[in-house]
């Protein structure tokens, strides 16, 4: 007997079958059972995600020899023909292969006789908006009023083609793309029944690269099978897809957090020998930049699907948040522009080394600091041991009830305390409002609540009980303080130093000058301060 691929062998005979699609099956279920059938249906949705399959089970279940329902019992000889695809009352229709109007007036002569075996004759239209104007014209009078003998099922991956008249008339029907874990899940079991070895790394590539369609989930994985000779390794895998160690891409997003030039161009050196898709790799690059976001400003927002929380989580806390922005809009305008770079490799180290060149650099005083190279930079300003000492010192002489730390001192803590990502974030937004013998009370913004978590209120703890050199018990509460955060001093100087830019270029004289003489206008988004 001959071999049978895998998206054939496993296409569900049944409803229960299906992967996913469940507010399509809930609808065609109860119209089944409760006896509501509509003439004619439409299937829409990309491509792999069961439009034909749940047709077909739609056809069996209407002339399954035990009677209309929503579970047809696969045994009869009708469901039996159905399955192997030779009943003779259903009728499948490849639309882009009959686009002549004669065509399909010859197709619609039969549809006023009586079905020959079957309880209805069921006309099964594929990719229907392939019809020309005329074929659509030619089905339209009959789709309004077919025989009662007669149901249309109609399958299209782009429905936006499909005149209205057409649309008007059929119980439309949008099959979603299935979700990554859920074709995961669906291959694992998968396996299983087959007796074939599979490592969990390789299905979840598989799954990823299906791209929400099962069948082409199934045809990759008949693929891998037989590159891997029965098993299916995530080395062979990656290898067959040719996709990127996602090591790298970890490797790459360190070497920025520690704005390391050097790191950053050997790990592209080390991608390079592989002969890659410098497109594809920048495209992952934004994808991790996007998750790294999200389990930054979400609490237990890091997506698991994946298999690598753990590097996402490590990156959120690496990374500061406004970096992680920046670079995702540096690598997608450097996307856009990398097919026109003389060289991709030269191309994705420009676009790495921009990330790099133009990090944000923190104030001193309230004044911005223009982005300068890495060799360049002098080491950061921290507070000297005396200052530290001065500042436990006045804290101490102040009394266990007193108030505790000025704005500037608890910026100087921060600073002190080096914390970085979403710890520094969070300590960003607070201020210090009283430390009564151990005990530290922070007032959170509340504007910034969703940074405030158990696991960041632990950590920040440690680090103020490294600085003071005794155990802390921390406190943080979200709530408005007379204080004003770092964050909240940060942006108001900036925001006066910007203001200050603006009207220095509109008192200008030779701004004037040249707005008198060329009727010219000056654009507020360009104005920025300058040292």
């Amino acid at each position: 007997m001959s071999y049978q691929v895998l998206a054939r062998k496993w296409r569900p005979r049944n409803f229960r079958e299906m992967v996913g699609q469940e507010h399509v099956l809930r609808a065609l279920v109860n119209a089944l059972d409760n006896d509501r059938l509509h003439h004619a249906y439409l299937f829409a949705g990309t491509r792999g995600v069961g439009k034909t399959t749940i047709a077909r089970i739609l056809a069996k279940s209407l002339n399954c020899e035990a009677g209309v329902s929503s579970q047809p019992c696969g045994e009869c000889s009708a469901c039996r023909e159905i399955d192997e695809g030779r009943f003779v009352d259903l009728i499948e229709v490849d639309a882009a292969s009959r686009t002549r109007v004669d065509e399909t007036r010859e197709l619609l002569e039969n549809v006023q006789y009586a079905p020959t075996r079957g309880r209805y004759k069921v006309y099964l239209i594929d990719e229907v908006h392939m019809f020309s104007n005329h074929s659509f014209n030619a089905l339209l009078k009959t789709l309004e009023e077919p025989p009662p003998h007669v149901k249309f099922l109609l399958a299209t991956t782009d429905p936006q083609r499909l005149p209205v008249t057409i649309l008007s008339r059929c119980l439309q029907f949008n099959l979603k793309c299935l979700p990554l874990p859920r074709i995961r899940e669906y291959l694992q079991g998968l396996v299983a029944q087959e007796g074939v070895t599979a490592e969990a790394g390789a299905l979840q590539e598989l799954a990823r690269a299906a791209d929400g369609s099962m069948r082409d989930a199934l045809s990759l994985l008949d693929q891998a099978i037989a590159y891997g000779g029965g098993k299916v390794l995530e080395a062979d895998v990656r290898s067959m897809l040719g996709t990127i160690e996602r090591r790298h891409l970890y490797a790459v997003l360190r070497a920025l957090a520690r704005h390391d030039a050097e790191k950053l161009l050997v790990q592209v050196a080390e991608f390079s020998e592989q002969a890659p898709d410098y497109e594809a790799f920048l495209a992952e690059l934004l994808s991790l930049l996007q998750r790294v976001a999200v389990a930054q400003v979400v609490a237990g927002g890091v997506d698991a699907a994946f298999g690598d929380a753990a590097e996402v989580a490590e990156l959120a806390d690496l990374l500061p948040l406004e970096d992680v922005q920046l670079y995702y809009q540096i690598g997608m305008m450097g996307r856009r522009d990398l097919p026109l770079a003389p060289d991709p490799k030269g191309g994705l180290e420009m676009i790495l080394l921009r990330m790099l060149a133009f990090r944000p650099v923190p104030a001193a005083a309230g004044v911005a600091t223009p982005p300068v190279p890495q060799h360049a930079k002098a080491a950061p300003v921290q507070p000297t041991a005396e200052a530290v000492a001065t500042d436990r010192s006045a804290a101490s002489k102040a009394g266990d009830s007193a108030a505790v730390g000025t704005d500037a001192s608890w910026e100087a803590m921060i600073q002190a305390m080096e914390l970085k990502g979403m710890l520094r974030q969070l300590a960003e937004n607070c201020s210090l409002v009283r430390r009564e013998g151990q005990q530290v009370r922070l007032a959170l913004d509340p504007a910034h609540g969703h940074l405030q978590s158990a696991q960041l209120e632990q950590r920040l703890q440690q680090a103020l009980s490294q600085y003071s050199g005794v155990s802390v018990q921390l406190e943080i509460v979200s709530e408005q303080a007379a204080e004003e955060t770092p964050a909240r001093r940060r942006a108001r100087l900036t925001e006066a130093r910007q203001q200050a830019a603006e009207a220095a270029i509109a008192g200008d004289e030779h701004v004037k000058a040249f707005q008198d003489a060329f009727n010219a206008q000056v654009r507020p988004e360009s104005v920025r301060p300058r040292d």
